[in-house]
């Protein structure tokens, strides 16, 4: 028997166990219930809501994590390890302990708020916080494993043809992790989109897509439920397939 085959079933089983779910779930849903759902103000209000605050959250990672990956990865330091862990903390710690932690931090009784009179608490800024600290790992450490592919080599050869340090990075290190941050992107976007525990203590409202499939659930049932989540799992995987095939193509 061949390799292939001796995989085939353990990959089948995986698919089911993934698929079945979603499947039964969307053919649990009357058409027209679930057109006249996607209709609804709120529903269309929430699901652009977390795109954007997801968005939002992924743009400010760019910024802030793609120089740190780069540091991480090319630099060598007393406590890197402990930096580095800091960094992977968000991904073990449970989600509503991250709000809390937020909450105590930026809330209106906090330190930050008290003496710059800044409260984010229940607003779009704090919803994209808690998607940011929650999913910024999957950027970053997808960025920094681009990074420690790319033979230093490289780098040093744009330096010695007079390249300075910020042209070398910017027309070589950066586009040859071009994969690495589009996939830790896309990682960390969907991560955010998806974030409910971290989101449901700093930011009740504005109610975003994963909050409002909650609501619903627990004030009026499964059946009220269940068109929001299917709603919010189709454009999920459609924006996921088109970033997918068009990366597949670079």
């Amino acid at each position: 028997m061949k390799l292939r085959h001796l995989f085939f079933l353990p990959g089948i089983l995986l698919l089911l166990f993934l698929g079945y779910p979603l499947i039964k779930m969307m053919f649990n849903v009357d058409p027209s219930i679930l057109l006249d759902t996607a209709k609804e103000k709120e529903v269309i209000n929430s699901i652009i809501l977390t795109l954007r605050a997801s968005l939002i959250a992924t743009i400010a990672a760019l910024i802030t994590g793609i120089p740190l990956a780069y540091i991480f990865a090319r630099k060598e330091f007393p406590g890197k390890k402990i930096l580095e862990g800091l960094i992977d903390i968000p991904v073990i710690i449970p989600h509503t302990a991250v709000g809390i932690a937020l909450l105590s931090a930026w809330g209106r009784h906090s330190f930050i708020s008290k003496s710059t009179g800044l409260n984010i608490v229940g607003t779009e800024i704090a919803i994209s916080m808690a998607m940011f600290f929650v999913s910024v790992p999957f950027l970053i450490n997808s960025v920094k494993s681009g990074f420690r592919m790319i033979d230093p080599r490289y780098e040093k050869t744009a330096l010695t043809l007079g390249a300075s340090p910020w042209q070398m990075f910017y027309t070589v290190s950066l586009p040859m992790v071009k994969k690495s941050i589009i996939s830790g992107s896309i990682m960390m976007w969907g991560r955010g989109i998806s974030e409910f525990g971290a989101v449901i203590i700093l930011a009740y409202h504005p109610v975003t897509a994963p909050v409002l499939i909650f609501e619903r659930f627990q004030n009026y049932g499964l059946k009220y439920a269940l068109p929001v989540t299917v709603i919010m799992i189709l454009i999920s995987l459609m924006i996921f397939t088109i970033i997918r095939i068009y990366e597949a193509r670079k």
